[in-house]
């Protein structure tokens, strides 16, 4: 079942969330994603020269974007991979950098999410509101039981925030030992002095705690997009009862 094209959920007159509904509209979230990517974070890509952030799964992912009504402008995208598309792939993307073994018992329940990311000059609670809505609606007629994937703290700092996150989310948020998934590639934690103020956690972050997901161990480290990765995971069933109303 696909989302209908004509999803239009207006937090503010100016604003408009939506599924990108042609190959011009993917390419301007590719763009967004690269300005805050490769500009912002410093990641590597491999589609660089062509001033976009593009990979494999991009034609096998439904896009939502947020623009700004009055100029066209794209100024928020999420990626989604439902299980029907993902079955026609070699595995999902998180797989590149954890080790899902334990969660293969719901694989053909999950519904991946991911390259979400908000223009520098938006990142105000209206523009994730409208993401969670347009997600939220998407879950609810593609009949997902779980979202996951992964959510990127950039390293530009030294891995301080990163660490500093993590600390915070291992006393509260970590998933239970039969949800935990294993890095390739581990984020040094013992490397990075953690004894600053803790970091604030970013608002993509906090919203999928808040709706009561868990982090499901610690984080990958991705030299090329620059960023730890933390794996997170939301059974359907566990979210929070002040997240129910987007859902049902």
């Amino acid at each position: 079942m696909q989302l209908s094209e004509q999803l239009a959920v207006s937090a503010a007159p100016k604003l408009s969330v939506r599924l990108a509904r042609s190959d011009k509209d993917i390419r301007r979230a590719q763009k967004l994603r690269y300005q805050v990517f490769a500009k912002e974070m410093g990641a590597q890509l491999a589609s660089a020269a062509e001033g976009i952030d593009r990979d494999e799964y991009d034609a096998h992912c439904d896009h939502l974007i947020v623009e700004e009504q009055h100029s066209g402008k794209v100024i928020g995208t999420y990626r989604m991979l439902p299980p029907h598309k993902a079955r026609q792939l070699a595995g999902l993307y998180s797989e590149h950098e954890f080790d899902l073994a334990q969660l293969a018992g719901i694989r053909d329940h999950i519904i991946e999410v991911g390259r979400s990311c908000v223009h520098k000059d938006y990142r105000r609670g209206a523009v994730i509101a409208l993401l969670w809505a347009g997600l939220a609606d998407y879950v609810r007629q593609q009949g997902g039981h779980y979202l996951a994937g992964c959510a990127s703290v950039s390293l530009m700092d030294g891995g301080h925030q990163a660490v500093s996150l993590y600390r915070q989310i291992e006393a509260r948020h970590l998933a239970p030992p039969e949800w935990r998934v294993t890095p390739h590639l581990s984020l040094p934690l013992h490397k990075v002095q953690d004894n600053a103020p803790a970091a604030p956690i970013p608002p993509l972050i906090k919203g999928y705690l808040r709706a009561g997901a868990w982090v499901c161990g610690e984080p990958a480290w991705d030299p090329d997009f620059n960023c730890a990765d933390f794996f997170m995971l939301l059974p359907m069933d566990k979210l929070d009862k002040r997240h129910q109303r987007h859902f049902s």
